[in-house]
């Protein structure tokens, strides 16, 4: 809606009133550009142009992955079917259009990754992904520096504050299925953590993190999610990353994860657990600099595709992906040990 009508790093396009158009996609991009339920500062509505476009390489649809060796652009067939049409100063309708967008693309077998947009979307965005696969039989793990619990906000029930709740009050996740990864800060209050304790929600808060680490933390979340679920789903709210990391957002907390800690994460969720639906949100380009944020943003998204590619390659057969294996190692050129291609010997001589 906003900017140049471009696809995410050039992979090919597709139209949701076309189905021919995206049978036997394996991922579908989908941008919510909605920030009507901000608190603070909007500009998310700009997310998915800025994330689409994040990248000093060629937009030519291809992104081969150093760590995972693989292209998910092109291992995997993903397609790009543009924006839905929001209009910030009408949330329920916004809502209806996104929830309805997402749930064709999941109907159709693909795995819909929403560009946000405000967290409002993830209401929409999960209950699209549990209409088809069921209420109750997806579960959640929100990388977030706030909880997103809230009941009522400046008279709403919709807001940025209030999804996480919502979801669960629909019945379409399950409170104790529900992981946040990467709360800190002064909200919300008593009551409104009185409320999620009482849904069994799991919330690992940054102090926690820091005692225990961050993988062990994991370890135990990923074995909550796959418990009585089916799939996963990853909301990734970029201001779970300290303001260092990811200025361009519109409620900064300090003292949360490190670039190089979330990419780990979203990594390590998308090869071990069976993702259904994911979404990146509350990348506000208005504030943020030299495109730190938009980065960011943009290699989230690629390590879940990356990552996704790597598990279907390993569920086909292939090899397992080790973290610790070195980067040249298995790369030298067939017939050389030392690694330098062997050039052809003309006949005769």
């Amino acid at each position: 809606m906003f900017g140049p009508d471009i696809t995410f790093l050039g992979v090919e396009r597709c139209d949701l009133g076309d189905p021919a158009s995206y049978a036997g996609a394996d991922v579908v991009i989908l941008g919510a550009p909605f920030d009507g339920g901000t608190s603070n500062r909007p500009g998310a509505r700009f997310g998915p142009m800025a994330l689409r476009q994040a990248c000093y390489l060629p937009h030519d649809g291809s992104r081969p992955s150093l760590a995972l060796r693989v292209d998910p652009l092109r291992d995997l067939k993903v397609l790009d079917a543009g924006d839905v049409e929001c209009y910030s100063g009408d949330i329920e309708t916004s809502i209806a259009n996104i929830e309805e967008a997402v749930h064709t693309i999941a109907a159709s077998g693909a795995m819909p990754l929403v560009l946000g947009g405000d967290h409002t979307i993830a209401l929409p965005d999960a209950r699209g992904v549990a209409r088809h696969h069921g209420f109750g039989r997806v579960s959640m793990i929100h990388f977030d520096a706030h909880a997103d619990t809230g009941n009522i906000e400046f008279g709403h029930l919709y807001g940025h504050g209030q999804p996480m709740r919502r979801l669960i009050e629909s019945e379409a996740i399950r409170g104790d299925r529900f992981l946040q990864i990467g709360l800190r800060g002064y909200w919300p209050g008593p009551e409104t953590l009185t409320w999620m304790a009482e849904r069994d929600m799991r919330s690992y808060e940054m102090t926690e993190i820091v005692e225990r680490g961050l993988t062990e933390c994991l370890t135990e979340a990923f074995a909550i999610a796959t418990d009585d679920c089916d799939g996963v789903f990853l909301s990734v709210d970029i201001d779970v990353c300290d303001p260092g990391h990811a200025p361009g957002t519109g409620t900064p907390e300090p003292g949360g994860l490190s670039a190089r800690q979330l990419l780990d994460a979203v990594r390590r969720i998308c090869y071990e657990l069976p993702v259904v639906g994911m979404e990146v949100v509350e990348v506000a380009p208005p504030y943020d600099h030299a495109e730190i944020t938009a980065y960011l943003g943009n290699r989230v998204i690629l390590e879940a595709l990356s990552a996704l590619a790597r598990r279907r390659e390993v569920e086909a057969g292939g090899e397992p992906w080790d973290p610790r294996r070195p980067l040249l190692e298995g790369r030298r050129a067939a017939g050389d040990e030392r690694g330098r291609a062997v050039p052809p010997v003309a006949d005769g001589l």
